[in-house]
């Protein structure tokens, strides 16, 4: 690709700045400065590793995929108002193009495993209802469990207010009088939450643990982040 095209969707400006950022001496690709904006480079997995950007190493290009721990009161949009999950990311990142996107969603008071990626395939991979990927919660409830609830959720019976379609079986492990981790292989929106109402409960805190066989990693503080290998997108995958 060109130079000016791929550092342009990268989000590192327009083409017209990049040009002035190879004349300037700023790309280098192997230790060798680049002086043409419109010479063609190969886009390789290792490119960000090859390449610095006013001695700073390249972004990950296209075919990226992070990893974040969403805190409270972030909403996963691009146009809402208030915080957004970008936000927490680079700012060129919201030029990137292809753009970077939520791998489904979490409500702004639902916190935990949340993954992005600018890879439309990987992305319909894993949220398409044919995988029914596990998804773990962890809830926090307003009223303790009777111990009815294991047997509701995992029969496939339990139809949602306002829908016709029951939902699949799903586990829940009692943690606790008012606390459980319940694993669903839906994506149905407000789920969780519309499950336990579906039972006479409240949810008061929400947070996703993990997604197929992907535990959020213990080490990323809320609104942290990180770059997944090919072993992180292996193991969300199954």
């Amino acid at each position: 690709m060109r130079l000016d095209r791929l550092l342009s969707n990268m989000g590192y400006g327009v083409r017209k700045e990049v040009a002035a950022m190879v004349k300037a001496g700023e790309v280098v690709l192997d230790g060798v400065v680049l002086k043409a904006a419109d010479g063609r480079i190969p886009v390789t997995a290792d490119l960000a590793k090859r390449m610095t950007i006013n001695g700073r190493p390249l972004d990950p290009p296209p075919g990226l995929v992070v990893i974040l721990h969403k805190p409270l009161g972030v909403t996963c949009s691009h146009k809402e108002m208030g915080q957004l999950v970008y936000d927490l990311m680079p700012k060129r990142w919201r030029r990137r193009e292809p753009a970077i996107s939520t791998v489904g969603r979490l409500d702004k008071e639902t916190s935990g495993l949340l993954l992005l990626t600018d890879d439309g395939e990987l992305l319909h991979k894993i949220i398409s209802p044919k995988r029914h990927l596990p998804k773990r919660y962890l809830a926090t409830l307003a009223r303790p469990l009777t111990g009815e609830e294991g047997l509701i959720f995992a029969a496939g019976e339990l139809l949602l207010e306002g829908e016709d379609k029951p939902l699949l079986p799903a586990l829940l492990e009692p943690l606790g009088p008012t606390t459980a981790r319940l694993t669903i292989t839906e994506g149905r929106y407000h789920q969780v939450r519309r499950m336990f109402a579906a039972v006479g409960n409240h949810v008061e805190a929400l947070h996703r643990e993990g997604i197929g066989g992907y535990d959020l990693p213990p080490e990323l503080a809320p609104g942290q982040w990180k770059l997944a290998s090919e072993a992180d997108i292996a193991a969300v995958l199954g």
